[in-house]
């Protein structure tokens, strides 16, 4: 978690307090204390559980050492530049030392915010550092399902908050055309021509049957036919390509590379990977089988990567590819994956470390399912027999903005519950509605701010002294907090939440208040600069998630 420059010198004070404590009981065990932002006003803005964690280690009460470490802080703040930032300390519950921040700090944030614009938020935690994710990656054998659907929005919202960070990053999708499954597809292509040209035709109970593979079928007919010599793999491949390139990008989803694992084969980059790892001896024969010593490196049991019949395993070309990720100067490499994956992820951190690169450079996170709700009860799917909602469906249902905010609205380690009648709801109970419905009335009272004369100018923000103002103040100054949880998380789940309680801190406040007031000039001016603050924070943060930001709704 990256800290702002003021929670970086309260935790300075907060260590040189537990450690002169610490000192003085005879210990040399320092308090792993955390600071957070407080749950409610009344606990203060920033919260440490410094006490409560030296207690484990002096054995003494946590309010009594609370006490002493408030005693040090207070005088150590009377003789800072904090003195004009925290106006007071306070212990609560067992002993959690709470500070409270003066309104001005917060006033000057808003500042910040308006000078500051579309950069507001960033923290250039990246240094430019090359990160590739790898997302969706789903099998050309189909159009994309609801699951597909979101890794592409969790992948995609990923990648624009890291570049906003400060990371170079390149979104890479990864095709498993070749194998069982494309040979399974051109077959299943080719019956279905048959039965267009007349044929009767017992179609197999494991081949693919939804309706795109008659459209391909007919595509071809369409064409004059084609004899048997014609490749039917490739050209379902590409045609289920085509139509996967188009929906993401009306998903507002677009890819830097498209990686095939053919042409991986082709390359022969996959015997150059075994070798490699021969070489280091990691890899050994038994059973006719070439094997990985993948138990070197903490997974359970060796793998095979060549069997019997000297075909290889998925894990072969997977070695290659992602030895294939550092060569290009990746220094971090996020591998989005269904669950069906999770077991497949000792033998790839086996290998990445196998390669030589050091055991966090890879990052695995795995996107839990999505089951799809229509007026409350479950939309059956079966991805064989291609029975399930696509992501074009979804998004001429729903729209591009409710899908992607509602596919990531939930933290990716849980599973989703996606409520198609919800995500058309334009009221409160729809979320990304409430928040682009914030962004859209400010803009309206910004839009009348110039029709009635109204300037911000230098506004005095010392006049901002209702309940609903200060909270708004302090939610605005989260705001790189929530992007920096979403980093350690690789998770957007943070920025929607934060976004869903900024909005509704504003429209409490627009329902309490009036913001253009002819008789309160001054007071109006302060709450424009303070809504045109929220506004600016709502549209960076819509737009790290892929959302438009509507003027009117």
């Amino acid at each position: 978690m990256i800290k702002t420059e003021l929670e970086e010198e309260i935790s300075a004070l907060i260590e040189n307090s537990v450690s002169q404590i610490a000192q003085g009981e005879g210990s040399s065990k320092l308090a792993l204390s955390s600071l957070e932002v407080s749950d409610e006003s009344t606990h203060g803005d920033l919260s440490s559980n410094a006490a409560l964690q030296l207690s484990k280690s002096i054995k003494k009460n946590p309010r009594l050492i609370a006490d002493s470490l408030m005693q040090i802080l207070n005088k150590e703040i009377a003789d800072s530049s904090l003195k004009d930032v925290i106006g007071k300390i306070e212990i609560a519950g067992a002993g959690f030392i709470n500070f409270f921040i003066k309104d001005e700090y917060f006033y000057q944030k808003i500042d910040e915010i308006i000078k500051l614009d579309s950069n507001f938020g960033r923290i250039d935690i990246g240094r430019k550092e090359k990160a590739q994710i790898e997302f969706v990656s789903a099998n050309p054998t189909g159009p994309l399902s609801i699951a597909h659907a979101r890794q592409a929005a969790v992948g995609d919202s990923l990648a624009r908050i890291m570049e906003f960070l400060g990371f170079s990053v390149t979104r890479e999708y990864y095709l498993n055309d070749e194998g069982n499954q494309v040979n399974i597809l051109g077959e299943s292509i080719k019956l279905r021509l048959k039965e267009l040209q007349g044929e009767k035709i017992d179609f197999p109970e494991d081949y693919y049957q939804g309706d795109y593979i008659k459209e391909i079928a007919a595509k071809i007919s369409a064409n004059g036919g084609k004899n048997h010599n014609f490749n039917f793999s490739e050209y379902g491949i590409k045609y289920i390509l085509d139509g996967i390139k188009k929906d993401l990008a009306d998903f507002n989803v677009e890819f830097d590379a498209w990686s095939s694992q053919a042409a991986l084969t082709k390359s022969g980059k996959i015997e150059e990977a075994i070798e490699f790892l021969r070489k280091k001896g990691f890899i050994y024969e038994r059973d006719d089988a070439v094997w990985f010593k993948s138990t070197l490196f903490g997974d359970d049991k060796d793998r095979v990567v060549i069997k019997s019949d000297k075909s290889y395993t998925y894990l072969a070309p997977d070695i290659a590819y992602h030895k294939d990720k550092f060569a290009q100067g990746f220094k971090r490499v996020i591998n989005l994956w269904g669950p069906d994956h999770h077991g497949y992820i000792p033998r790839i951190r086996a290998a990445v470390s196998a390669l030589g690169q050091e055991k966090d450079t890879l990052s695995v996170v795995i996107v839990q399912l999505v089951t799809l709700l229509r007026e409350g009860k479950v939309v059956p799917m079966s991805t064989r027999k291609a029975s399930y909602v696509t992501l074009r469906q979804i998004i001429d249902e729903v729209g591009k903005d409710a899908a992607r905010f509602f596919l990531v609205g939930r933290r990716v380690s849980s599973h989703l519950d996606f409520d198609l009648e919800l995500a058309k709801k334009e009221s409160q109970e729809n979320p990304v509605y409430y928040i682009q419905y914030a962004f859209a009335r400010i803009s309206s009272i910004l839009h009348k701010e110039k029709e009635e004369g109204f300037v911000q100018g230098n506004a005095d923000l010392g006049l901002l002294k209702e309940a609903e103002e200060l909270l708004l103040t302090r939610k605005l100054s989260q705001f790189p907090r929530s992007l920096s949880l979403c980093l350690d998380m690789l998770d957007p789940y943070p920025l929607t939440q934060y976004l869903t309680e900024l909005a509704a801190d504003f429209h409490r406040f627009y329902d309490k208040h009036k913001v253009l007031d002819a008789a309160r000039a001054n007071l109006s001016q302060a709450r424009l600069k303070l809504v045109n603050a929220v506004k600016i924070v709502l549209r960076n943060g819509l737009s790290l998630l892929g959302l438009s930001t509507p003027e009117k709704m």
